[in-house]
């Protein structure tokens, strides 16, 4: 065999090990700090077209349904605890999905939660009720293992394994 080709088969040997010790890097580094979460709901408000407004009801209608904007009613949800710590979600009428499901609203990266672990929605008297979802670890709010939907009192901590979530006004 000539030198040169020795050469590029050494080069070639040092350029993979070199890849391979950077790759087994970045998977140790993932494992010791976890993967990215990204806000998702903040890119999904900036790529949203603003709401039209909304012609105002008669006044024999809105007296006819309880206000879901009132003075106590919360307007966020927020998580106190856990590794998504500081992470808000305006309340909006919808239904907030809960778990390790990539397609869930707040998506948990924690060992004690499951893939599809609970819900928070609202009902029709303004107030939000959490389910849990069959979780194998449970759902707490307030201490008390969650076994049918309740409604969450303003400031209650709703624990999923390490994670705790909070309505906040």
């Amino acid at each position: 065999m000539s030198e040169l080709t020795l050469t590029v088969m050494r080069l070639g040997f040092l350029a993979v090990l070199w890849l391979f010790v950077i790759v087994a890097v970045q998977v140790i580094r993932s494992d010791l700090f976890g993967t990215r979460v990204t806000q998702r709901a903040a890119r999904r408000n900036d790529a949203r077209p603003p709401r039209q407004q909304q012609p105002q009801q008669a006044p024999q209608q809105q007296s006819g349904r309880r206000n879901r904007g009132g003075r106590g009613a919360p307007t966020k949800l927020v998580v106190s605890e856990g590794s998504l710590t500081g992470t808000t979600v305006a309340l909006q009428g919808q239904t907030i999905s809960l778990g390790r499901a990539h397609d869930s609203t707040i998506v948990l990266d924690d060992d004690y939660a499951s893939s599809r672990h609970a819900r928070i929605y609202p009902d029709r008297d303004g107030q939000w009720i959490v389910e849990d979802l069959g979780s194998t670890n449970g759902t707490y709010l307030d201490r008390t293992r969650l076994t049918t939907p309740t409604p969450i009192p303003p400031g209650a901590p709703i624990r999923i394994g390490k994670t705790v979530i909070e309505l906040r006004k």
